[in-house]
């Protein structure tokens, strides 16, 4: 018996798949819009004995199981065929043009669908960056070129903007976090794993370096103007200082345990370190600020305990910390001086990430893990503002607005 399914949308949210029918098989991707010039793994579910054959009815080609999405003047679609012996599924999906290089953008990492670019005034979806991986994260340079860690592979992406392409760069093991020194254009990766170690890895120009930090690397900070560099490892509880020049390995500050998001505040030599424990490890997790300064560096101040405190961003015009809470679904307003509570806790959406301040348009962006949204706060009001929480693609982590 053949059994034919369909699938036609024209937007991301919500994903949609054929219905089953009897020996069928389903599309298992994104519907789009694709921004061109980039490829997608085709994904299916269902299937039961030999692949299926793919092929494509409109612009484009593909090559195994992925197709190269053609860089289009205007919005488009086409069809993705599978065929087994018993089956045909097909999935309409849309193709958009670049953005233009002008526009300003905000730029999700999610681990399913790539990298989301929305408008940054209405948060509309511009199109998919998909690449090859589980984005980790994204930063944005000065000129608007973002980078993505691939969090389950090899590589580092680079989305660049002018002209519009996406590139491959290898030797940048299992990414975290990522953040673009904007003195030099030096990119820095934190690496979960590299045999064993957590590391840091730098990709300057064609050179990528890397120098071990300690056992499982998450969080950076980075402090341009004295050329350092701070790197949480999670598994043994400190943050290594690093000199973004030689990444000779300047100090291992002892921190908390389970050092997760860090943050800091370059004028008063502090930093502030996350402790990601919930209430069944230790009671709940805090938030404790360093002083740099001293030989060696030493805890000064600790927050209340929180349920299962993870990210943080502080806002040094407020001196204001924000922190998220993966099981509250809340973001923590703490003063950077005391680390007691300025104001109530924000709501957000379910399973809080990684915060990214964008202090040129006063906002606080909060991907949410778990709901796919995007929350977004008001910096002078505290308070979500108009479209708040967006959607975007599936289980978000970081976040990066560019110009």
């Amino acid at each position: 018996m053949l059994a034919t399914t369909f699938l036609v949308t024209c937007s991301l949210m919500p994903l949609r798949h054929s219905i089953h029918a009897g020996g069928s098989f389903t599309f298992d991707m994104d519907a789009g819009p694709y921004v061109g010039g980039t490829s997608i793994q085709i994904k299916t579910r269902g299937i039961t004995g030999a692949a299926p054959l793919f092929s494509v009815l409109g612009p484009g080609a593909i090559e195994q199981s992925n197709y190269t999405v053609p860089i289009t003047q205007g919005t488009t679609s086409v069809t993705l065929i599978g065929a087994t012996e018993n089956a045909i599924a097909l999935q309409e999906i849309q193709i958009a043009p670049p953005p233009q290089s002008h526009t300003p953008l905000v730029a999700v990492a999610t681990y399913y669908s790539g990298i989301v670019l929305h408008s940054a005034s209405d948060f509309h979806i511009v199109g998919i960056v998909p690449i090859d991986g589980a984005a980790g994260d994204v930063a944005a340079a000065g000129n608007g070129d973002l980078y993505v860690p691939a969090t389950d592979s090899n590589a580092l992406f680079n989305v660049s903007r002018i002209p519009w392409r996406v590139q491959r760069i290898d030797n940048v093991p299992l990414g975290n976090e990522a953040v673009v020194d904007a003195v030099d254009g030096a990119v820095f990766v934190s690496n979960r794993d590299v045999n064993g170690k957590g590391a840091l890895t730098r990709i300057r120009g064609s050179s990528v370096d890397r120098v071990i930090t300690g056992a499982t690397a998450e969080g950076l900070a980075l402090d341009s103007a004295h050329h350092a560099i701070y790197v949480g490892n999670v598994n043994d509880g400190t943050v290594a200082q690093i000199d973004t020049r030689t990444l000779h390995v300047l100090r291992r500050i002892p921190a908390v345990p389970r050092v997760f998001g860090i943050a800091l505040d370059p004028a008063r030599r502090r930093l502030f370190a996350v402790s990601n424990q919930n209430v069944g490890m230790a009671g709940g997790g805090y938030v404790a600020a360093l002083d740099l300064s001293s030989a060696p560096a030493k805890v000064i101040a600790r927050s209340a305990k929180f349920p299962f405190p993870l990210g943080i961003a502080f806002d040094a015009r407020r001196n204001l910390l924000f922190v998220t809470d993966e099981d509250a679904a809340e973001v923590y307003v703490l003063d950077a001086r005391t680390l007691h509570a300025r104001h109530a806790p924000l709501q957000a959406c379910a399973v809080p990430w990684r915060p990214h301040l964008d202090v040129a348009r006063r906002r606080l962006f909060v991907p949410c893990a778990r709901s796919n949204r995007v929350a977004v706060f008001d910096l002078d009001r505290l308070r979500q503002i108009r479209g708040s929480p967006f959607a975007t693609g599936r289980y978000p982590l970081g976040v990066a607005t560019s110009a």
